[in-house]
Order: structure tokens, then sequence, then C-alpha cells
């Protein structure tokens, strides 16, 4: 169903955004982006995830 799509994730450093994001790591999507405005946040997440 996702296959080789692209995920944007809004909110994506938020409590739900995260989730969203734990869900959809291990499908077939090609990338996911995710979308905030504190760049802080933003960059800890990068860090975590031990992804550009």
């Amino acid at each position: 169903m996702f296959n080789n799509r692209t995920l944007l994730i809004t909110g994506g450093t938020g409590s739900f955004g995260n989730a969203v994001l734990r869900r959809f790591l291990e499908s077939d999507l090609r990338e996911i982006r995710i979308f905030s405005r504190d760049e802080k946040k933003q960059d800890d997440m990068r860090k975590r995830y031990q992804h550009a």
C-alpha cells in the first residue's frame, strides 16, 4: 500500500508524530520526512535514529 512512497509527518517531534514515525519505520516507504518548527527537537530526533 505504501510501497515506494514518501511520508511527511507534520509536528513530527511531538508525541503523536513520534508514534506515527515508530509505526512506519519498518514499512516499505521510500522516505519519511519530519517537519517541525523546533529545530532542536528535530536534531535530537535525527541523532536518536542515527539517520541524516
